[in-house]
């Protein structure tokens, strides 16, 4: 389990589509390799590098060598992104980099926590802080039980700038061209319940901006070999699509049966027991692949 990695620095505008080009041309580039500064190279700061480094490999873009620290590789998804939407403009590309990150419970932890755990309707900071203080405790490694209040906080304030623009937080004090915020912050998972007692709830997504073929990506790798899963898993399973993108009953049904439609699975519902039958299996990749080729048609 990992805390408070990011160094306090949220995903910013353009990074990602940095990391992956330099990481592509230079695996060693975190390290200097080629003779230029990793600061000189990536255009930022000691501290937004080392951010930027954890970043990558939590959104599962690049991984490292454990024989080679620092050495970075483009994983299968971060070279599809690469290809398909190399400046991170398509939404389902946003949505896709944050069940990777939500669902990545040794990375970021407090991520996976929040979206897999986490069932306050609404919430401030001192909710987070406690309950997952409390989950931590009841862990088996001595390590994981002992992480601080600090970074717990940090972590926190990370998530809601991840997911809220600060223009919804601050708008009397944030530029309204700033490109500061997190791209994140388009999927509109996070909204404020309350400024003044500075409370938060999750959002569902607004309707039409999942793509169903997004989804089918997560269905499939969350299915592994399994032909069938209940719909009551695909909602209420830790990792799975309706923890993962904060969804509610309707709108699941909603996309399963826009899915139906494109024959890419069949929904049944027999003797109280629903369920989705996959009418082809996929791997996670080759459902991403499937929906960048299906843009603009």
């Amino acid at each position: 389990m990992k805390f408070r990695a990011h160094d306090t620095f949220f995903i910013r505008r353009g990074w990602l589509h940095k990391g992956v080009r330099h990481v592509n041309a230079n695996a060693g580039v975190f390290l200097g390799r080629g003779g230029e500064n990793p600061m000189d190279a990536l255009g930022i700061g000691a501290n937004m590098v080392k951010s930027l480094r954890y970043w990558l490999q939590a959104v599962g873009l690049t991984e490292e060598n454990t024989a080679k620290r620092r050495e970075q590789t483009l994983t299968a998804f971060g070279n599809l992104i690469r290809e398909c939407d190399p400046y991170f403009e398509e939404l389902g590309t946003l949505w896709l980099l944050h069940y990777r990150l939500a669902s990545n419970q040794k990375e970021a932890t407090a991520w996976w926590w929040f979206f897999n755990e986490f069932r306050l309707s609404e919430f401030s900071r001192d909710d987070f802080v406690t309950q997952i203080g409390g989950w931590c405790r009841f862990k088996d490694d001595d390590k994981d039980r002992n992480v601080s209040v600090r970074s717990l906080e940090d972590d926190f304030d990370c998530i809601i700038h991840t997911y809220l623009p600060r223009i919804k937080s601050n708008p009397e004090r944030v530029d309204p061209e700033s490109n500061i915020d997190c791209p994140l912050g388009e999927l509109g998972l996070v909204g404020i319940a309350d400024r003044r007692r500075k409370t938060y709830r999750k959002l569902p997504p607004t309707k039409g901006t999942l793509p169903p073929l997004v989804l089918l990506a997560v269905l499939s790798d969350q299915a592994g070999s399994q032909d069938e899963v209940r719909i009551a898993d695909i909602q209420n399973a830790p990792f799975n699509a309706g923890k993962i993108f904060n969804l509610d009953i309707i709108t699941l049904t909603g996309l399963l049966y826009q899915l139906e439609l494109l024959k890419h699975l069949k929904v049944v519902r027999t003797a109280g027991l629903d369920v989705i039958r996959f009418t082809t299996k996929r791997t996670f990749e080759e459902c991403v692949e499937l929906y960048y080729g299906g843009l603009g048609k």
